[in-house]
């Protein structure tokens, strides 16, 4: 057993401090960003934002409508082939729909599922989830993907630290996916005790990224729009948030009416609620996700505007045109400040 001492931060435990500018109006910036993955050397140019795969979030028809604002969704593994099939197909006609990302797990069934609708479609990015990244299995299996498809953009996680970070690259991920235990709908940090603050971890992680040319995608602990700006300032490629998108028309929630409000019933996919679901539970496992009642939002046009808006306003508080420039440009001011929940609980 050893305790390291040294202080690690939460996005919750910081602010930016402004500095001085020569941006007049938020129009001034760009959210863009041309990213090479290192061994596809395929590129994109889009604004990082992720929607995750979350069933309730992590849907064709959400897909459909980021799409138009330049981001994209990693959707949930659960769609048949066949209707993925006809998603992409359409990318024909519309180019910013193969922004988008397909989720596959790691046992014998994802694979082999994903290599038919590979062979159907050639989809140009895969992203491979499981909750603990540090099996040594998932390393093989992240090899044995980039062996087989060469021309294939694949993100891996989740992982927190930087030795992890540089394995996964190493055996041929593209982008590595940061956060264990910070979710709004997973309890891991309560049920098993294992995390990681979220703010560190992406600055150790980034760091150890780019040194390989890599890239990272920060999943997770997203509570309000200031923690997507905080998450690009510490150094994260893209930002994955699937809480914060909890509750539009676009998601598969159950809606419910309290007192002549609507809410929406959302869980996390390592919930008692997903395994029911989605999963033979095994009597050796526990839930480490929980289900909520959040308020149900309507479109979500609102909130992808006030996301980006939120943005643009970060990069002008600290004279950055563009959106690499953020962590260059950051300086993060410790706070002793907490944000409370986003959500309620159900119960």
């Amino acid at each position: 057993m050893r305790i390291e001492t040294e202080v690690k931060l939460d996005f919750c435990d910081v602010l930016i401090r402004p500095k001085r500018s020569t941006l007049s109006s938020r129009n001034d910036v760009s959210l863009f960003r041309e990213l090479i993955f290192p061994h596809t050397k395929n590129k994109i140019y889009t604004i990082p934002l992720l929607v995750s795969n979350l069933y309730v979030t992590g849907t064709i028809t959400m897909a459909k409508a980021i799409e138009k604002h330049n981001c994209a969704v990693v959707l949930h593994k659960f769609y048949s082939n066949d209707v993925l099939y006809n998603f992409f197909h359409d990318s024909k006609d519309n180019s910013a729909r193969l922004n988008h990302w397909v989720s596959i797990g790691i046992n014998d069934n994802d694979l082999a599922k994903f290599d038919d609708l590979y062979k159907k479609f050639a989809v140009p990015n895969l992203c491979v989830d499981i909750a603990n990244g540090y099996q040594e299995v998932f390393v093989e299996k992240i090899k044995y993907l980039r062996d087989k498809y060469k021309n294939l953009n694949i993100m891996a996680g989740n992982v927190v630290t930087g030795d992890m970070t540089e394995a996964l690259l190493l055996a041929g991920a593209d982008v590595v996916k940061i956060g264990i235990g910070n979710g709004n709908l997973c309890t891991t940090r309560k049920v098993t005790g294992v995390g990681y603050p979220q703010l560190s971890a992406v600055i150790e992680c980034a760091d150890a990224a780019h040194g390989l040319k890599g890239l990272v995608c920060s999943d997770g602990g997203i509570t309000c729009t200031g923690d997507i700006a905080k998450a690009f300032c510490a150094g994260a490629d893209f930002v994955m948030a699937g809480s914060i998108f909890v509750g539009h028309d676009e998601c598969e929630c159950e809606i419910i009416e309290e007192n002549n409000k609507k809410y929406v019933i959302a869980y996390g996919m390592s919930s008692k609620m997903a395994q029911e679901k989605h999963f033979n539970i095994k009597n050796y496992r526990a839930s480490e996700g929980r289900e909520v009642k959040a308020l149900y939002k309507g479109s979500v046009e609102s909130t992808i505007s006030e996301i980006l808006g939120g943005l643009r306003s970060t990069l002008t508080y600290i004279g950055a045109n563009k959106l690499k420039e953020a962590s260059k440009r950051t300086t993060f001011v410790m706070v002793n400040r907490q944000v409370s929940n986003y959500f309620n609980d159900v119960n």
